[in-house]
């Protein structure tokens, strides 16, 4: 799943005007949202940043390239219980590869801390 293109196709049955030998003309996207443009000429207003966050943001639309795989010896009743503890040193990976998991059941989902399933990224 490659969230950029996932986000252009969207955008293009929304607006497939906007569109123009494969590219966004922002000029006329602008257009069509009107009154939703941000009006401030100086362009201010309230935001939350930090360093890194531009590479943040692409890594987060990167595809995903790992695998979430079970670990039945580390973990507490693995027939009976519907808990899952998943472990690992990236965050974000894990979260891309359980939201493309849910893609096609999307529901709410909880986190627990107790850790009855265990589930290694790698």
């Amino acid at each position: 799943m490659d969230l950029v293109d996932d986000n252009g196709q969207k955008l293009k049955q929304i607006f497939p005007e906007v569109f123009s030998e494969g590219k966004i003309d922002f000029k006329k996207l602008r257009q069509e949202l009107g009154e939703h443009i941000d009006k401030n000429p100086r362009g201010e207003r309230y935001n939350t940043t930090w360093n890194g966050k531009n590479m943040d943001r692409i890594q987060a639309h990167a595809p995903s390239t790992g695998t979430l795989r079970p670990c039945q010896e580390q973990s507490k009743e693995w027939d009976t219980t519907q808990n899952l503890y998943i472990e690992s040193d990236n965050n974000l990976e894990v979260l891309k590869l359980l939201q493309k998991g849910q893609d096609d059941k999307r529901q709410d989902s909880k986190m627990h801390t107790i850790p009855d399933k265990h589930i290694a990224y790698g």
